[in-house]
């Protein structure tokens, strides 16, 4: 790979390996196992695996090894090892990472599962866990400690769109010797910044932009070789959450188109923002890259886009919020995001329902909360549907 490239050219190019035939698609290498030439080789590759060597697809595969070198020269960074979902991927990260007695400093507003594998999985085992909210710089420098291992957060929180100062937090984590894990899945992987910002390992849920058209789950895990191919890839390797070549070979292809959905639906969430701003129905428009946003200026400092998401407060609480959704034409109701059908989802009651009521108040989940992720469709008609579904919102 050229080290020039620019992003766009990495996404399309990166990591590409041919196969004797000299195709042009990316090969698929549907096998589990790999056939040596002499019990000697077989010794030898299981004692020190190169390069482009393979012995087992739980280890590694050529169609996923394409797909994790792209992803990371796309993201910035050294290595990555790709795993079944986003949720294997952060588990995975944070429990390779972590022992009984390390001490966690993670911002409070997370995704359901991330905070269930924090308080339920690694309290349980003896990690200690602190958690702040992740937009107040004092609350990070206070949480953390000496004996801090590890900060945990996500660039932008998912569903109510608060930005970390990441450089900020990045930098006052490594003043204690913590690492530094992002879940980057709201930054997209076209406008991520956790490497330029320092962090040690960044996760996204493939799912989203790379797959972004709703087919099949995926997570990866990016950082220093030092880390993904140690005690990372140790523990993925041992416990089974290696992406399959076919869902590798899948994301190969979409991040060929990656750049352009992406920047498509980021202008739109924009545009979506500016024309929906001020409407009558709505109590607020969370979108970092609309000046609106309270923490604006921050967002724009880290890159040119805050991602494909707007979060929406509809007036009226739930009842008026579910007469919005139901009068929805385009936009669907589900509970995925970044995908290239636009999809309107309600937190308090699907994605977040589990959080205690205390919880959603104090991370502003409120009933009258949509997060909107804005699809491939024609602008005009996505903001024409969210406007009519909002005169029937009462």
């Amino acid at each position: 790979m050229n080290s020039q490239w620019k992003p766009r050219t990495k996404a399309v190019h990166s990591g590409t390996r041919r196969s004797q035939y000299n195709e042009v698609s990316e090969a698929v290498f549907l096998t589990q196992g790999f056939v040596y030439e002499s019990a000697e080789q077989a010794e030898a590759r299981f004692q020190s695996l190169g390069d482009d060597e393979f012995i087992y697809a739980r280890y590694g595969n050529p169609t996923v090894r394409m797909f994790e070198d792209r992803i990371s020269a796309l993201l910035g960074y050294e290595d990555c090892f790709a795993c079944t979902s986003g949720m294997a991927a952060v588990s995975g990260a944070l429990t390779a990472l972590l022992k009984a007695g390390d001490h966690v400093v993670a911002a409070r507003a997370l995704f359901g599962s991330c905070l269930y594998v924090l308080e339920d999985i690694l309290a349980r085992f003896g990690v200690e866990i602190t958690l702040v909210d992740g937009t107040d710089n004092a609350a990070w420098d206070a949480a953390l400690r000496s004996d801090t291992r590890l900060v945990f957060f996500e660039s932008i929180s998912n569903p109510t769109l608060e930005v970390v100062d990441m450089c900020h937090v990045v930098k006052a984590a490594h003043a204690v010797g913590a690492l530094v894990v992002v879940d980057d899945a709201m930054a997209t992987p076209v406008y991520s910044y956790a490497q330029k910002c320092g962090a040690d390992i960044a996760i996204i849920s493939t799912t989203k932009h790379v797959d972004g058209q709703g087919r099949l789950l995926g997570g990866a895990i990016c950082g220093s070789r030092e880390l993904v191919r140690g005690p990372i890839e140790t523990y993925m390797k041992h416990t089974g959450g290696a992406m399959n070549p076919f869902t590798a070979w899948t994301h190969l292809k979409a991040l060929e188109t990656i750049d352009l959905r992406v920047r498509a639906q980021s202008d739109a969430a924009l545009e979506i923002a500016h024309a929906l701003s001020d409407h009558p129905k709505l109590s607020a428009v969370r979108y970092p890259s609309h000046p609106g946003h309270p923490q604006h200026e921050l967002a724009m400092s880290h890159s040119t886009s805050a991602g494909t998401v707007l979060a929406l407060e509809v007036k009226g609480g739930k009842a008026a919020c579910f007469k919005f959704l139901n009068a929805l034409e385009i936009i669907t109701i589900s509970n995925n995001f970044a995908d290239a059908k636009s999809i309107a989802t309600h937190p308090a009651t699907t994605t977040h329902q589990r959080l205690p009521q205390e919880q959603k108040d104090v991370l502003g989940i409120s009933e009258g909360l949509v997060r909107l992720s804005v699809g491939l469709e024609d602008v005009s008609d996505i903001i024409a549907d969210l406007r009519q579904a909002l005169d029937m919102a009462g």
